[in-house]
């Protein structure tokens, strides 16, 4: 059986939204939504930029740079551990063929 999709609103620099989500995604739209307000509020408070257009594209390059980050982190990391694994299973697979043979 398919769910509904139920209607929301959220609040983004003091303007409402009306969305449509499924019920369990409800929570998640809400917490990005209060995230991304309280990334615009600080571009807004930087007081450089005050049209609402040019904070949300100045929000979405700063999240988009930090998104680009961390993936590259990831796979930095992601390739460390699997060297690592392979180093052991290497190492382990030396040391049973010493103690078997």
């Amino acid at each position: 059986m398919e769910t509904v999709s139920e209607p929301i609103s959220v609040a983004i620099l003091d303007q409402e939204y009306k969305f449509a989500c499924q019920p369990e995604e409800r929570k998640a739209l809400q917490e990005a939504a209060a995230f991304l307000n309280e990334r615009m509020l600080e571009i807004k408070g930087e007081g450089r930029l005050m049209a609402i257009e040019r904070i949300a594209v100045m929000t979405a390059l700063n999240l988009s740079d930090e998104l680009l980050k961390m993936q590259k982190l990831e796979e930095h990391r992601k390739q460390n551990v699997d060297s690592r694994i392979r180093i052991l299973a290497n190492e382990l697979e030396d040391a049973l063929k010493d103690q078997l043979g």
